[in-house]
């Protein structure tokens, strides 16, 4: 902008156009009109300062030819915008703010008054940072020039104004800024302060291979090398895929650096010895009971980080329905819901929309949101509450709010432990920025009333099949129900699918399909699916296969059974083949969470090769779907009427067979995924598996490792399901199977609550083996949690059932989470009594692995002694006995406490060269947990020499821990945080070591 403008321009006007086209007038947000006219004022902004010529103008908002009158359409706009922008201009006043010259307009900014140009300061100030070797100072300008962009360049313009280059020029400083932001990081050593600005940078344009090349390097450098070359390979492809073209120079340069690993790691300043300054993106709430946590019992500030910067703007719906149609009605009554002018709400809005399964609940609340989310440029909140899930495990309030806060750019080790801390955060988070959140399929008010925003700047909108009275009196909440299509909606729904011409054609046909669907959404889009795949076949035939089918299931039937979807739904069942309609009685069984095609042929009693024509036929009819590639699932009224006609038509034994292998399919899978990872472990005996069943075979750890941490969520639902619906068989020998990896995620009380109810199921059965198992888990478990008592309680059971069973493995393992007890109580001589019994127990079996563990762990309860050299000998014996049976596991260990051992006699070159022989034996295993311990300990060993080595091995340990999910990581950030100048021997606290 040129100086002789500069004084003229209104210092009360505030203009955006880094994303959604806005403008203020001091506080208050103006209405900028129609779209030709929010084209002429964008145009304008992006030119600020400098004329934009007339024929300009009009290239903007015509495609091809303008119109005759098209010079009078834009003085009316520029005439409209002035009366807008200087409301008290009179006629004959000359304006000085939208201004002709050069043939064309002019728009005058004052300082400061337009994104844009901030944006572009900045960066230019960052690029002198950068010249004069000042990296750090450099990105933290970068940080704040990016965190400026909410969306692409005047986001929601009408598309022949969008296309002009100019905007796509303004776009462009946006992805080059972020790849000079990534240069500057990556230099300074602070890649963190950029990853989640460069990441949305990437994400909007993915075949930028610049970009793409800087975002594997950061990642690298953040310690993330596997997800570095994910990416890199997820990018690869997209360019084959849509370009035909192989990676270019840059982005295999990428590569090999992250392979070689030459990528410097990020050197984080301690945040004790940062001054936050303006440079800098953090954001620290202050002062509310939403940014406060306990500690030690006193409350303190929350640092939320870089991700919660304006830069992060969520963007969570899903994809709108390409084929939507009617609701003119429904969609003009949430309209309603937003300010006629465009700005904010004067109060909270909320809206509840409630209707019948299948009604299209879920469709409308999307598509308006799609179509409105220009209102709400902060960014749009989404989640499925699942209230209404077969299994009947509604979305936790405090899952929804986690999942809402790591979107909102709030770091997981930052989320409040309490439901109430957690609603605290995200309302304060949420005040003053204009969001909309969608709470899909709800099941109560109570699940909802902790996701509800505090502020008036944001649209709440809800789906659920309840009216919720109770919101609407405590909230004001405004209700709508939605009823079944009407009948020219249901036509405009089938032409949308099958074409205008073909329903046209015979429209009584499509009339009869309407009703026989009982004008039901979710009915006719299945009946769709179906006409769409026999295009020669006449409605006519179609409407008189679903009169034939209506009263065959007329006993699942409730209320009017015009609107019983059932009926519709046995019509396309029935066109199934055999082999497919066997197996969708049968899915209704599968957990929730989505499964694999392994999972379906257990279930179904399918080959491999049989089960993948089936799930396509099952796909094709829409009864069945695959979000990711891989992964099955289905609507709850599908799965519903699955486990109806399962009922109806299989035989008790037939189901009883079913569930039996899919239950198989997971607990053998998972004996086979824990002992290739856990190879110390005494594995459980199990009963062969059923006839039929698909057990997954690993090649390697990382396998294991990841079909693991895949499944979990299916895992878990068996044992709960086995415990609380079956016979409890599976869910008791599953859930320890599953110990270790429960134990190494530190989530104690989801850890108890599984044992605790495979616990029930075996008292139930009467399963002592069972009994005892639980007992024991529970045990180590409750000790974890530091509840002493309880956990010594369930260890006697434990020894008590096991000795009576004559189990010698089990019962030396028990003895040795008694001692594991006995330490955590002090009492490291009784420790070392139970130990001995342990070892005699082993020794008499010939056991060498539990030998090698009881050694090991003896070492430690030594070092806990201060018996440093005798701890040495028991470690060196457990290496050997270790390194004879071929157990890396125990070598592991082993090699860890020898470190710490020569770290205590301040031998720190034995130290270091026995924590790294430990890390190679971990991260072979990947034991991501025991690899955290050892690097703390590592860290503690480098502290007084190598501080600043150190403090990279202490944050990598804590960037695994929150990887996991882990309790510890709390526990070391504290201890980190907490570390002064008196610190000297480098110590933040030792882990006690996994035993088992």
């Amino acid at each position: 902008m040129s100086a002789e403008h500069q004084p003229t321009a209104d210092a009360a006007l505030r203009f955006s156009v880094l994303g959604p086209l806005r403008a203020w007038r001091r506080a208050t947000e103006l209405s900028l009109g129609p779209p030709k006219q929010r084209s002429v004022l964008a145009l304008l902004l992006v030119h600020a300062g400098r004329p934009v010529p007339l024929d300009q103008i009009l290239d903007a908002l015509w495609d091809d030819e303008p119109p005759e009158h098209a010079v009078n359409v834009v003085h009316r706009h520029v005439g409209a915008l002035r009366r807008l922008l200087e409301p008290e201009l009179t006629q004959r006043a000359a304006a000085r703010v939208l201004v002709r010259a050069g043939g064309g307009y002019r728009l005058d900014v004052a300082d400061g008054a337009l994104d844009l140009l901030e944006f572009r300061g900045l960066r230019e100030q960052a690029h002198a940072a950068a010249t004069a070797g000042r990296p750090a100072q450099a990105t933290g300008l970068f940080v704040r020039a990016l965190s400026l962009w909410l969306g692409r360049t005047a986001a929601g313009l009408p598309r022949t104004a969008r296309a002009h280059p100019v905007f796509a020029g303004v776009d462009a400083e946006y992805l080059h800024a972020a790849r000079d932001a990534a240069d500057a990081a990556l230099a300074a050593g602070q890649t963190y302060r950029v990853l989640p600005l460069l990441r949305q940078a990437a994400e909007s344009d993915p075949l930028n291979e610049y970009l793409q090349a800087r975002l594997v390097l950061v990642l690298a450098a953040e310690g993330q090398s596997a997800r570095a070359l994910d990416h890199y390979q997820a990018v690869r492809s997209r360019l084959a895929n849509e370009l035909g073209v192989d990676p270019g120079p840059d982005l295999r340069d990428a590569q090999i650096r992250v392979l070689r690993g030459t990528v410097a790691p990020a050197t984080r300043t301690h945040p004790d010895a940062t001054a936050v300054t303006a440079a800098s993106a953090t954001t620290t709430v202050m002062a509310t009971p939403a940014a406060t946590a306990v500690a030690g019992g006193r409350a303190v500030p929350v640092a939320l980080g870089n991700a919660t910067s304006p830069g992060v703007r969520p963007a969570q719906l899903p994809a709108d329905l390409y084929a939507f149609t009617g609701r003119r009605a429904e969609l003009e009554w949430l309209r309603g819901l937003l300010p006629a002018g465009g700005g904010a709400p004067g109060a909270v809005v909320i809206s509840a929309i409630g209707g019948a399964p299948g009604v299209g609940k879920t469709t409308l609340a999307l598509h308006w949101a799609h179509r409105n989310a220009h209102h709400f440029p902060d960014g749009q909140l989404y989640v499925d509450l699942r209230g209404y899930d077969l299994t009947g495990a509604a979305l936790a309030p405090s899952t929804a709010l986690r999942h809402f806060l790591e979107a909102l750019g709030v770091p997981g080790e930052n989320v409040p432990p309490s439901l109430d801390g957690q609603t605290a955060l995200y309302r304060s988070l949420l005040a003053r920025r204009r969001i909309l959140v969608v709470l899909d399929n709800a099941r109560s008010a109570e699940q909802v009333r902790p996701l509800l925003p505090g502020t008036p700047t944001c649209l709440t909108v809800i789906t659920s099949r309840e009216q919720m009275p109770g919101l609407v009196a405590s909230h004001g909440a405004r209700s709508l129900r939605l009823d079944l299509l009407t009948v020219t909606e249901s036509l405009e729904f089938m032409a949308k699918r099958l074409g205008e011409e073909r329903v046209a054609t015979d429209r009584e046909a499509a009339l009869a399909i309407a009703e026989q669907c009982g004008r039901l959404p979710l009915a006719l889009a299945v009946v769709c699916a179906r006409a769409e795949g026999r295009a020669a076949v006449p409605l006519a035939d179609i409407a008189a296969e679903l009169a034939e089918s209506r009263d065959d299931l007329g006993v699942f039937a409730v209320g009017d059974p015009a609107t019983d979807p059932r009926s519709v739904f046995s019509w396309s069942y029935r066109t199934l083949t055999p082999a497919a309609a066997g197996a969708f009685r049968l899915l209704w069984m599968c957990p929730p969470h989505g499964v694999s095609p392994q999972a379906v042929a257990s279930l179904t009693g399918l080959t491999p090769r049989e089960v993948g024509p089936v799930l396509s036929e099952l796909t094709r009819a829409s009864l069945w779907n695959e979000p990711a590639p891989g992964r099955y699932s289905s609507h709850e009224l599908l799965r519903t009427f699955s486990q109806e006609l399962s009922l109806a038509e299989d035989a008790p034994e037939a189901r009883e067979d079913a569930r039996r292998r899919l239950f198989d399919h997971y607990l053998h899978s998972a004996r086979g995924a824990a002992t290739h990872l856990y190879t110390h472990r005494e594995p459980l005996a199990l009963p062969p598996a059923a006839a039929g069943t698909q057990v997954v075979e690993f090649a390697d750890t990382d396998g294991a490792a990841k079909w693991l941490a895949r499944e979990m969520p299916a895992l878990e639902a068996v044992i709960t399901r086995d415990s609380d619906h079956g016979t409890g068989a599976h869910a008791w020998r599953l859930a320890a199977t599953l110990e270790l990896v429960l134990d190494r995620r530190g989530r104690r009380e989801e850890q108890i609550a599984l044992h605790t109810a495979a616990l029930a199921g075996a008292q139930r059965l009467g399963e002592t083996e069972g009994e005892a198992h639980m007992h024991r888990v529970l045990g180590f478990a409750r000790i974890r949690t530091d509840d002493h008592a309880r956990g010594a309680r369930h260890l006697e059971k434990a020894l008590e059932l096991f000795t009576a069973m004559g189990d010698v493995p089990f019962t030396a393992l028990t003895h040795r989470y008694l001692a594991f007890l006995a330490n955590a109580r002090q009492d490291h001589r009784e420790a070392l009594a139970q130990y001995k019994i342990a070892c005699s127990l082993y020794t008499g079996t010939r056991a060498y692995v539990g030998i090698a563990s009881v050694t090991n762990e003896v070492a430690w309860t030594r070092l806990l002694l201060h018996e440093y050299e005798e701890a040495l000998e028991d470690c060196h014996r457990a290496v050997r006995i270790a390194a004879r049976s071929g157990n890396r596991n125990i070598e592991a260990a082993a090699w860890d406490t020898m470190g710490v051992a020569h770290h205590r006699l301040n031998r720190p070159d034995e130290a270091l060269e026995a924590f790294d022989r430990a890390l190679a034996h971990y991260r072979a295993l990947n034991d991501a947990s025991l690899t955290a311990d050892t690097l703390i300990h590592r860290g503690e060993a480098l502290a007084v020499t190598s501080p600043g080595e150190a403090r990279r091995a202490w944050d990598e340990a804590l960037r695994i821990l929150d990887a996991l999910g882990h309790t510890d990581a709390d526990t070391l950030r504290e201890l980190l945080e907490g570390r002064g100048e008196d610190s000297a021997d480098g110590r933040v606290g030792v882990r006690t070591p996994h035993t088992g």
